[in-house]
């Protein structure tokens, strides 16, 4: 064997190890976007679980506010059966926007204020809010990273070979937080 058959079967070495520690890199990093995302669904589903007690303590105060629970009932079930990230988004917003309208209702019902199961469920609801927007920002920042990665070069070579697809963002029409507090 010559010398230049020797570079050229080090090169090529090379070059596979490299294309092996991208596929690694990109595989790595899909899969903290799965990871991110199955932390998301835990705070929604904790999210989504809070809300029976809630519209039943609201119930025995607000009788005459049945389309607002309707509302909110609606809402928690596109929430459980949504399956893409958007269709979450989306249903993540619709339920905000439902709990903001119920904040606000209580405000008519001082008796509700002050009633300790309802302030305890406003804290978890609001602990889990915060949980919410943590995941969220770890997903996107996970979503960001593993797209970048597959569309700058040379790892979008190995991405196109290996079929590897760009994520979508977990976003939110409203930016702000929804307001718990009285």
């Amino acid at each position: 064997m010559d010398q230049m058959t020797l570079y050229i079967l080090i090169a090529a070495a090379v070059l596979v190890l490299y294309i092996i520690f991208l596929y690694n890199r990109l595989v790595v990093l899909r899969n903290r976007i799965n990871e991110a995302e199955a932390g998301i669904d835990v705070q929604l589903k904790r999210r989504a679980d809070l809300i029976p007690n809630l519209v039943e303590t609201v119930k025995g105060y607000a009788k005459h506010e049945k389309e607002l629970l309707e509302n909110i009932a609606k809402a928690r079930s596109s929430l459980l059966n949504a399956q893409t990230m958007q269709e979450k988004a989306e249903a993540n917003n619709m339920l905000s926007d439902t709990l903001k309208s119920l904040f606000a209702v209580s405000e008519n019902y001082p008796e509700l204020k002050a009633n300790e199961n309802f302030l305890q469920l406003q804290r978890q609801l609001e602990d889990t809010e915060d949980k919410i927007a943590y995941s969220r920002q770890f997903y996107n920042t996970s979503v960001l990273e593993y797209n970048n990665q597959i569309q700058v070069f040379p790892s979008n070579i190995v991405a196109n070979l290996f079929n590897f697809t760009p994520r979508q963002f977990f976003s939110t029409e409203d930016k702000k937080n929804i307001e718990v507090k009285f």
